[in-house]
């Protein structure tokens, strides 16, 4: 395991999870938030975007969070080891709500500078709709990865979470 794709829904965990993960391997961390967004709430262009993370699979070990539909398959097929967080939406939700509250008018450590963190309808709708809308084009992607050799790992309690991360040997 060197180049961890870490992928789910808005308040599944993954940024959490990718620092735990991160701690226990000795892997350097990318938060795909902390590069997408720029001040203000403003998106990287395009190109920029496709760039940026064709640069970061270069390198020999990664584990990078963030979901981002339209470049995932360039994390996919680059990675050695996907985690999908499929965690049940109220768990999501809650989950949003709760670094929306703890982190009001403050940018959140893996978000992008001058980025106050910030909830409203259109991402709570995005939220609850995600599954839905998301897991069948998630599991193709998912099915292909496992065909070509790579470790998928599917994850969707806080217990699971918890589980798989003791599971693993630290580094040192």
């Amino acid at each position: 395991m060197q180049r961890i794709a870490i992928i789910g829904s808005p308040g599944a965990g993954k940024s959490t999870f990718a620092r735990q993960l991160g701690d226990l391997t000795g892997i350097e961390v990318f938060h795909l938030d902390r590069l997408f967004w720029n001040p203000g709430w403003v998106e990287t262009p395009r190109a920029e975007w496709i760039r940026l993370q064709e640069e970061l699979i270069q390198r020999p070990s990664w584990i990078i969070d963030g979901n981002y539909g339209s470049t995932m398959d360039i994390r996919i097929q680059a990675a050695d080891t996907v985690i999908f967080l499929d965690v049940p939406r109220y768990t999501c939700m809650w989950r949003a709500i709760k670094r929306a509250v703890q982190f009001r008018g403050e940018t959140r450590p893996d978000m992008g500078e001058g980025c106050a963190e910030k909830i409203d309808l259109e991402f709570i709708q995005y939220i609850w709709k995600f599954r839905r809308r998301e897991n069948d084009k998630i599991n193709r992607r998912l099915n292909k990865a496992i065909q070509v050799g790579k470790q998928v790992i599917r994850l969707t309690t806080k217990a699971e979470v918890e589980a798989y991360l003791r599971s693993l040997p630290a580094h040192g």
